[in-house]
């Protein structure tokens, strides 16, 4: 989260001279640059997949998350991207139910409704015009859960390494096309937060597959929310940016429904595997 976090900081500098969605395309350019070599010292190149219809979506997914995200970062407040990406799990929740066929109790779904509350505490609507930017993040709030799914499918029957790999090229060649509508050749100082942005970008991703390998994606989304002490930091000291208190509140309001779903689903899944081994 440190990592993905330091990937927003070079964006917001980045997207001082390019178009957000140029910024889109060099991050998974520079990616793809950092990645060949890990990927060659441990070990080389594995591309063989009998699910590439399933990267193809994930790469779709991300390519989208990331994009609603860079365009939030490069016109409203770091920290308010932050948690308005929080939403994130309580999308990955409808998200099983609807079309992974989990069973979800009414609990979970109100925890998760409670969740939807914290967004409209952060966003407002009535009292202030809520903003393009704001829903645009909202947006690629569901984009990251459906990364988010199709990255845990995926994690059972393919490397940490080929999913990084898969989708490092996918998100690439997705984002080129686009990139080229905006293209401005960016100055030197604007490469290197480009290149900044490649590799803290790559080395988040590459420690998430690795988590998803390791633990229950339950376990895994909670660590999310450090996050918005980063987030909030950076804007501080680097952009004079002070969230405002219901920031603080809305988000306060999400990570406790989402740590009540992650608790109450290590809960169930425990006494599942007890029932199991009896």
């Amino acid at each position: 989260m440190f990592c993905f976090t330091v990937m927003w900081l070079t964006v917001r500098y980045a997207s001082h001279e390019l178009d957000a969605l140029q910024v889109l395309f060099f991050r998974f350019f520079f990616g793809l640059l950092f990645l060949a070599p890990i990927l060659m010292r441990f070990g080389g190149f594995n591309l063989r997949t009998r699910r590439f219809g399933l990267h193809f979506l994930n790469g779709l997914f991300q390519v989208m998350a990331t994009a609603c995200t860079f365009v939030g970062l490069s016109l409203i407040q770091i920290a308010e991207v932050t948690a308005l990406t929080f939403t994130a799990p309580l999308f990955v929740t409808a998200g099983a139910a609807l079309f992974l066929g989990e069973t979800v109790r009414r609990r979970r779904w109100t925890a998760t409704a409670v969740g939807f509350v914290g967004a409209l505490i952060i966003l407002r609507p009535g009292v202030q015009a809520i903003s393009l930017p704001a829903l645009v993040v909202l947006a690629g709030s569901a984009f990251i859960a459906g990364g988010i799914l199709a990255t845990k499918l995926l994690s059972r029957t393919e490397p940490p390494d080929t999913i990084a790999l898969y989708l490092t090229i996918l998100m690439a060649t997705m984002s080129l096309p686009v990139a080229l509508t905006v293209w401005t050749t960016p100055s030197m100082t604007t490469l290197g937060w480009l290149a900044g942005t490649g590799l803290s970008g790559t080395l988040g991703l590459m420690a998430m597959a690795r988590a998803y390998r390791a633990a229950d994606a339950s376990l895994v989304m909670p660590f999310r929310y450090v996050s918005l002490l980063f987030a909030a930091a950076f804007g501080y000291f680097l952009f004079d940016e002070l969230p405002d208190r219901w920031t603080w509140v809305g988000a306060a309001v999400i990570v406790s429904a989402a740590l009540y779903t992650a608790r109450r689903e290590l809960r169930l899944t425990r006494e599942a595997r007890e029932t199991l081994a009896r």
